[in-house]
């Protein structure tokens, strides 16, 4: 071997030994969430990552924490809440691998057409376009995975990560305890998780009581809860729970 390959040899060295570390580190982190995912099989979590950095953000901004958040067993939980989340959030959760692609292609296809309309609109006014409201097409497994495991980042790796977990959720979990795990711990309003937390703030009574029309309006909260907790009775909240409650009993629950 000549001088230059022994010495392009010697200089690569390092860098595949890091390149193996960072690959060895990426296998010890994907092997730990699925660690925990697993235990979640049998054990509650406590609290999940979004959660955290809420009471973070709560401290720094108002100098307190209001929080209400109690676990209730699937049971306990209102079939009509259930079905008014899937039917507003992902309804095809019960026949899909974690991700579904076809609402993600329909979201996109929206948000350009909205945000084209809204362009349009700016330029014959002639005034900058405002933001427009885009829709995910994020499964409720995918929710549950950002929220339960990932911080608030949006970038590419954190995307990727977000579909390993979510994978991780529906090998690891069946559609029952996915669904149990959601509903425990998405937020409602501000300090406000779950599903027993939101119907004792909202009306009144525990999760397993929630009428069709109530389960309704919580689930039409659930894209944008801490706006809605502050229009409780907006036009678009009123007409989407009217919609909502029309396909609650198509739903298929797990």
């Amino acid at each position: 071997m000549s001088r230059a390959s022994t010495g392009a040899a010697r200089s690569l060295g390092p860098l595949l030994r890091f390149l193996a570390l960072l690959l060895w580190c990426a296998l010890a982190l994907q092997l730990a969430f699925a660690l925990r995912i697993a235990l979640m099989a049998w054990i509650d979590p406590a609290s999940t990552s979004f959660q955290r950095s809420e009471i973070t953000r709560l401290l720094v901004e108002k100098h307190r924490v209001e929080w209400s958040q109690r676990w209730v067993d699937y049971a306990q939980i209102s079939n009509h809440l259930k079905r008014a989340v899937i039917a507003s959030e992902d309804a095809e959760f019960a026949a899909h691998g974690g991700v579904d692609w076809d609402a993600i292609d329909k979201a996109r296809e929206r948000n350009e057409r909205v945000q084209r309309q809204t362009q349009r609109r700016a330029e014959r006014q002639g005034v900058p376009a405002a933001p427009s409201r885009l829709r995910g097409g994020s499964t409720i497994t995918q929710q549950l995975a950002k929220n339960l495991l990932l911080s608030g980042e949006r970038t590419v790796l954190r995307k990727g990560q977000e579909l390993l977990l979510t994978w991780m959720l529906e090998l690891l979990l069946d559609k029952r305890r996915i669904l149990e795990l959601y509903l425990n711990h998405v937020e409602w309003g501000e300090g406000i998780f779950g599903a027993q937390a939101a119907a004792r703030h909202y009306f009144r009574v525990d999760a397993e009581r929630l009428t069709p029309a109530q389960a309704a309006r919580l689930a039409v909260m659930l894209p944008a809860p801490k706006r809605f907790e502050r229009q409780p009775r907006s036009a678009y909240l009123l007409a989407r729970s009217q919609t909502i409650m029309a396909r609650m009993d198509a739903v298929e629950l797990p």
